[in-house]
Formats: C-alpha cells, sequence, structure tokens
C-alpha cells in the first residue's frame, strides 16, 4: 500500500511538470498582431532588407533578376522555418525555358546558414506559373564556439532570386510571398553559456546615452540598425524545460529511494520473549 502511494505521487509529479513543457513545444510562434501592416516590399541588400515579424506574410513585387532581402528576429531555442513563394502573373510574358529559385538564409554575422531540410533551391518549369521553396534551419543556440558556424539568438537575412535564367526571360514581372514560423524546441537544446548580446547588425558599435549628461546631441542615440526583437525581447537562453526535468529528475530519485527502503523493510512481526526469562 505504501508503495502504491509512492507510485502513485510520482506519476501525478511527472505528468504536472511535463504538461506545460509538452504544451510550450507543440504551441507554433506567436502570429502578428496585425497582418495588415505585413510590408509589401522587399529590400534590395543586407543593410535595405525588409523588417518582418515571424508569423507575418510578406509580399513583393519584382522583376526575374532581382534580389530580394527581408531579415527576422530569431531567438535561443527556436527552429525557424522559412517560406517563399514565386508566382508569375497571368499578364506576363510567355517564358522562354525554365527558370530555378532558390532560397538562402545569412544570419547576424552573414554567414550562410545550412537548411536543415526544405526544398531551397528549386526549378520553374516553362509553362509553371509557380514555385514554392522552404527552408528549416537548425535549432538556435544560446552560445556556440567561435569557429563554429552554429545559428545564434540575433537578426537573420532571406534572400530570394533566380539562379538560372535565359536572358531572354530577365525583367518579367513576378510577385514573391515569403513566410517564417518558428517551433519551440526547449530544453533539448539547451546549452550552458549566452551572448552578452544578440547578433543584431549595429548593437555593437551603437552610441550608449550618458545619463549625467545634459546635452541633446543626437550621437548620444542608440543607432542599432535592426528594430526588431522577438515578443518578451532576447531571453539568451538562460531559462528552460530542462531546468524542470532536472527537477522532477532529482524528486523521481528521492522518490524510488523511499520506494527502496519501504520494499527492503522488514514487516514480521518482533519475536516475543518468553515470560520469565
Amino acid at each position: 500500500m505504501r508503495i502504491a502511494h509512492v507510485l502513485t505521487a510520482a506519476a501525478l509529479l511527472l505528468g504536472s511538470a511535463a504538461a506545460p513543457a509538452l504544451a510550450d513545444d507543440a504551441s507554433p510562434s506567436p502570429s502578428a498582431s496585425d497582418d495588415s501592416a505585413a510590408p509589401t516590399v522587399a529590400g534590395t541588400s543586407f543593410r535595405a532588407a525588409t523588417e518582418i515579424e515571424q508569423g507575418q506574410e510578406a509580399t513583393a513585387s519584382a522583376s526575374t533578376g532581382d534580389y530580394l532581402y527581408w531579415s527576422f528576429p530569431a531567438d535561443a531555442g527556436q527552429r525557424p522555418t522559412v517560406a517563399a513563394t514565386v508566382t508569375f502573373p497571368s499578364t506576363s510574358a510567355a517564358r522562354t525555358g525554365a527558370q530555378s529559385w532558390q532560397l538562402d538564409v545569412y544570419d547576424g554575422l552573414r554567414r550562410r546558414q545550412a537548411c536543415q531540410y526544405g526544398a531551397q533551391t528549386r526549378t520553374l518549369a516553362q509553362d509553371a506559373s509557380s514555385v514554392k521553396l522552404s527552408c528549416t534551419l537548425r535549432t538556435v543556440r544560446a552560445w556556440s564556439e567561435q569557429w563554429a558556424n552554429d545559428p545564434l539568438p540575433g537578426t537573420y537575412y532571406v534572400r530570394l532570386t533566380v539562379v538560372d535564367v535565359a536572358t531572354a526571360d530577365l525583367g518579367q514581372p513576378v510577385d514573391a510571398e515569403l513566410r517564417v514560423d518558428s517551433k519551440d524546441i526547449g530544453g533539448a537544446a539547451a546549452v550552458d553559456g549566452s551572448l552578452s548580446e544578440p547578433l543584431v547588425p549595429g548593437i555593437a558599435t551603437s552610441a550608449k546615452s550618458d545619463s549625467d549628461s545634459d546635452s541633446d546631441d543626437d550621437s548620444t542615440k542608440s543607432a542599432v540598425l535592426s528594430s526588431l526583437e522577438p515578443d518578451g525581447g532576447w531571453s539568451s537562453g538562460w531559462w528552460s524545460d530542462r531546468w524542470v526535468w532536472t527537477a522532477v529528475g532529482g524528486v523521481l530519485a528521492a522518490l524510488a529511494g523511499i520506494g527502496g527502503y519501504a520494499l527492503t523493510k522488514g514487516t514480521g512481526r518482533p519475536r516475543r520473549t518468553p515470560s520469565g526469562v
């Protein structure tokens, strides 16, 4: 009976601790609060990349051969998926051949990131009207060695362009759609360490305002080139559900010790001493 109580308490504790952790892992990235504010243009370079929030569906009209750039924030523990669709309007001229389109993702240091899976490059047939591309990055780490190419918290850049096209087809109008979503991996990707600052362009050279200065000079204002950050700010990986599972493991170990003691403890009645001895 005592063992049953111990096991029941362990099961209840494990279920209560695992429920919120599993709920966090299964929840998709929050959608943008105002879809109408989604950008309708794309940048033409890294410095001019159009900022988008995760969950927004950005659109842009361009010409075949243009380089289209967007940027988005990604924090530690997230695994972003970038999906793009290139569509040729019905009013566009007939193409002379097939085209190959490519989706590239770069981190805040402009290092090209490998796709864990997804169709990063696809060929559009001559008579096809649209092509879809996707790239799922590796999980963003809170910290990494300097020599490694691991994705780190900060701004990420997306570049969409055609990489193989006939010269006669350059300049034809196209419509592009882009959306970024993330899955929260949680403690499975947690590491011991964190960056002092996320990899956001300009954050290392931004001027710090002096609280003791009464000057109104514009040089005291921050000059960060990217203004977007995840909801709730940059966590830098200081918290994850790994702490929950570690605590649950410790409690279960203690309960196992109690259960083992209950099993090995003698349950027989003590020997009675004969009377008169």
